[in-house]
């Protein structure tokens, strides 16, 4: 990583206000160069806290677009950190109105010269392709990184059609934890109180409203930029990583945008911005990249960026199953159009009798986290004993075998229940037996006709269902073998259906796996820049006496059947900033089942976070407590929120609802 200390030009800072058009402001942190000329803007609008929680990143890339002469405007949404207003759902309508306001807001500064583009990650991706798709006239330019296009299938909340126990549950906790934290006092003065109590009545568990919409109905579709890609006028930089469970987007967005105006980048890389360095790499000069995009869409400068093939993705070697890798092998190889001409399709037809698949209810305990961050259990180990809980086909690999894209599987099944689930993973088998998993995907067997209905199985039918697995880059070595493992429960992934214990009958005949197969050719002329970023901000983290709880930790009550997933998320710990900020946050996530009864599944998260600022004398905490369980028709969710100021509790509520499962 080189940390660069100049640039070409002097660069200035200030906290300021966005006022919207119903007297809000929204505020904002802005990085501008030291010049007499307008320039253009680039905006990160999230909900995240731009004065403490993601400043160190921020601190890595905005000042860096400043001193490449751009203006970099990093801005809080309506009802977070120290913006004013109340907090609403992720994407609401509102949201995403502010962010085309803020944009057009930039354009009429005098420090800029009309043009703005937007990025982002996760969120900042999602709501940078959404307003994109409003079309606000100064924006020119997108770079969207580990976003999604679809928000029903391809985001935290479903997966094939059934509920995503992991993430419906665990960020929903995470999210009333977020914004149930106060402004900050050292930025809003005397007024944090009053506005943080006022926040505190207007929340409302993101979970209610997410399993309130078990199919892909009109919540789902607004925002979902699927729905209309001819709405995005702006240019699209669509970046996603191997490891992160968004990167299918990028693959939709360059076969659907039109080709004079987007291009894609997937490297082998986690839910992280690709400079950051985290595992696993390589990394690349990120910021390098999109200052190309910037200047060609923003300043009409040519970089050459528009040239560089459609499609630009990593394909890792066959490696041995680990929970992190530091750097993955491979080679970068271009795609002039997508579908690519270089990749067809080999299919794989399955053999053998008959099958039943029943696979143990814990099934899916070594899948690995959902949003892989860096750390160091993220990815899924050895894949061995969720085989064994699986059916599994194999196929010798003759010669080196190169797969770019999504595979598909087609599954003649028989089912004696009117609801399950289905779930397929490819592993690469190494002759020594171990299993590294390359990708999978699930179905939903009552939305096998469509995200959109519930249609159950006619008990004792047969029908052949099929689905496409999760993108990949990976190269099968000869020697080897591709392994298809087919389960029945994927816990806690998959939230299991109230009958799923009693599985399917899996029939090969009719049966196939189908790789997108590229060739084995690439002209080594794809490079990047090393990976270069600003002074960092300088926030520490102070070390404690505490021992370490584990990253995931798998426990097995064997008398009663049980197994319990505990899990620490890691976002960030306890730090120190320089303005003298204290902040210090832990989470524990903890998912339980029995491993023949799917109506046991339990997810639970805690959530404690405390902001201290000795010299105000101000020192408030959140604690959360979110549970979500079931029975045969409902889900029971549960939800605590307790909020202290000086040790006084300033604010406690409960929520307690059961929702029909109508699809989950």
């Amino acid at each position: 990583m080189h940390i660069r200390t100049s640039f070409p030009y002097e660069t200035t800072h200030e906290d300021l206000r966005v006022p919207l058009s119903d007297g809000t402001l929204l505020y904002a942190r802005v990085w501008r160069p030291l010049t007499n000329e307008p320039v253009p803007a680039i905006l990160e609008y999230l909900p995240y806290r731009l004065t403490d929680w993601t400043a160190p990143r921020d601190r890595q890339r905005h000042p860096w677009y400043a001193g490449h002469g751009y203006a970099s405007v990093r801005v809080d949404v309506r009802g977070h950190g120290n913006s004013e207003g109340m907090p609403g759902d992720e994407y609401s309508a509102t949201e995403l109105a502010d962010g085309a306001e803020v944009v057009n807001w930039l354009a009429q500064q005098p420090w800029c010269d009309g043009k703005v583009g937007m990025f982002g990650i996760s969120w900042g991706g999602f709501n940078s392709l959404q307003i994109a798709a409003l079309a606000p006239e100064p924006l020119k330019a997108v770079v969207t990184v580990c976003s999604t296009d679809d928000r029903y299938d391809n985001d935290v909340h479903y997966l094939g059609g059934s509920v995503l126990a992991v993430d419906m549950h665990a960020w929903a906790a995470t999210m009333l934890a977020f914004v149930s934290r106060p402004p900050d006092p050292h930025h809003v003065g005397e007024a944090w109180r009053e506005m943080w109590l006022g926040r505190l009545e207007e929340v409302e568990p993101f979970i209610h409203t997410w399993l309130d919409h078990q199919t892909r109905d009109r919540y789902w579709q607004r925002g979902s930029v699927c729905e209309d890609y001819g709405a995005i006028d702006a240019a699209v930089l669509a970046v996603g990583g191997w490891h992160d469970p968004y990167r299918d987007t990028v693959l939709r967005l360059v076969e659907h945008l039109p080709h004079a105006r987007v291009r894609g980048l997937i490297g082998p890389w986690s839910h992280q911005y690709p400079d950051r360095g985290l595992p696993p790499g390589p990394a690349i000069g990120f910021l390098q990249e999109t200052l190309r995009w910037w200047d060609q869409h923003l300043k009409g400068i040519d970089t050459g960026v528009m040239r560089e093939p459609l499609l630009r993705a990593y394909i890792s070697d066959s490696h041995p199953p680990a929970t992190v890798y530091d750097t993955l092998p491979g080679r970068w190889v271009g795609e002039p159009a997508w579908p690519s001409p270089h990749v067809r399709t080999l299919s794989y037809d399955l053999q053998g009798a008959p099958r039943p698949v029943r696979s143990p209810q814990h099934t899916g305990v070594d899948a690995g986290r959902f949003f892989p961050f860096g750390n160091d259990a993220d990815l899924p180990p050895d894949q061995r004993e969720e085989d064994a809980r699986s059916v599994c086909f194999e196929f010798p690999v003759d010669e080196e075998t190169w797969v770019l894209g999504r595979p598909r599987v087609r599954l003649r099944l028989t089912s004696e229940v009117p609801r399950g689930q289905v779930i397929a993973r490819v592993c690469d088998v190494a002759p020594d037996g171990s299993a590294t998993l390359v990708t999978r995907g699930a179905l939903n067997l009552t939305a096998r006709q469509g995200r959109d209905k519930v249609v159950p199985w006619v008990p004792g039918a047969t029908e052949d269902v099929e689905f496409e697995l999760n993108g990949i880059g990976h190269a099968f070595p000869a020697g080897h073998r591709i392994r298809l493992a087919v389960s029945s429960a994927y816990w806690p992934w998959i939230w299991p259906q109230a009958d799923s214990a009693a599985g399917f009958t899996l029939d090969p005949a009719g049966s196939s796996l189908e790789l997108p197969v590229r060739e084995r050719e690439f002209d080594g002329e794809i490079v990047f820049e090393e990976p270069e970023q600003s002074e960092p901000l300088g926030v520490t983290s102070p070390v404690t006496l505490d021992e370490p709880r584990p990253e995931r930790l798998v426990v097995r009550d064997v008398a009663k059947g049980e197994w319990r997933l505990e899990v620490d998320p890691r976002y960030g710990g306890t730090r120190v900033y320089p303005d003298g900020l204290e902040f210090a946050e832990d989470a524990l996530e903890t998912y339980t089942i029995n491993e023949v009864d799917p109506l046991s599944a339990r997810a639970r998260s805690e959530w404690s976070i405390r902001l201290h600022r000795p010299d105000l004398a101000w020192d408030v905490t959140v604690r959360t407590r979110s549970e979500t369980t079931c029975d045969a028709s409902d889900f029971l969710t549960s939800n605590e929120v307790v909020c202290t100021d000086g040790g006084e509790v300033v604010f406690h509520r409960t929520w307690e609802k059961h929702i029909p499962r109508t699809a989950g």
